[in-house]
């Protein structure tokens, strides 16, 4: 059993022992909600063996037949390809697999298939994630956060660094300039959107320090799931975090 799996299993224990909700345990676990939920299910129907990845024990994808590879490719192009500017990546492709279409297909293994077939090209990896979300329905229910360094004030003073929020379903945003991307400054903005706005269910982040981090190799051992001070400000208030 892999270190990100026995992880899992420590916190799904204190959601059992409702000692942690699963929204916050899937903050912690850095995956969606509704993963978290398929997690929780097979936690409690095998215990910590549930979490073993389908894949255990078999070959790996490298190694998969061409017929696999071809069904993985044909779904791709079906249903996650398109224009440049339109088509998933093959981190955001691999989780559609695995939940949609329940194919399970390691990100990497499939980041060069999707390479070596045209579906996918590097340079648009970022862009095409955004461009082909939906849009959420309900206002407050995915508000995006980011900094974004630039001379904002045309020479005229020091650059800085805008931290921006936007609410996914109704475009309302709310920006403060600063000059870092540091904690104090994603949670000053957040307190302004709060007052403002009330309190989000989810934000959609960039993979930083600031916002969510990697286990340390002695937290892994240890089995403890790293949360950033703002994370836990966010488990505070009931707000999901999703990082891309």
């Amino acid at each position: 059993m892999s270190s990100k799996e026995l992880r899992r299993a420590g916190v799904l224990a204190r959601v059992e022992s409702s000692e942690l909700k699963l929204v916050n345990a899937a903050v912690m676990m850095g995956i969606s909600y509704r993963q978290s939920k398929r997690l929780a299910k097979r936690y409690r129907e095998g215990g910590v063996q549930g979490l073993q990845h389908g894949n255990v024990g078999r070959e790996s994808n490298r190694r998969k037949s061409k017929k696999f590879r071809e069904r993985v490719l044909r779904l791709v192009g079906k249903k996650y390809s398109g224009e440049e500017g339109e088509r998933f990546g093959p981190t955001l492709a691999a989780e559609h697999l695995a939940s949609d279409d329940q194919v399970e297909v390691n990100a990497q293994t499939l980041r060069r298939w999707m390479l070596s077939e045209g579906l996918w090209s590097r340079a648009r990896k970022r862009r095409m994630h955004r461009q082909r979300r939906e849009r959420k329905e309900h206002v407050g229910e995915l508000v995006q956060m980011d900094g974004s360094f630039h001379d904002w004030l045309e020479a005229r003073g020091p650059g800085g660094c805008l931290m921006n929020m936007v609410d996914d379903a109704s475009g309302d945003t709310l920006a403060r300039l600063g000059s870092e991307e540091t904690i104090w400054a994603a949670a000053g903005v957040l307190r302004a959107w709060v007052k403002k706005y009330g309190i989000p269910v989810a934000l959609y982040t960039d993979w930083k320090n600031v916002y969510v981090r990697e286990a340390s190799r002695k937290e892994q051992f240890q089995g403890v799931v790293p949360v950033t001070q703002f994370g836990q400000m966010c488990q505070r208030l009931g707000i999901r975090m999703i990082a891309w």
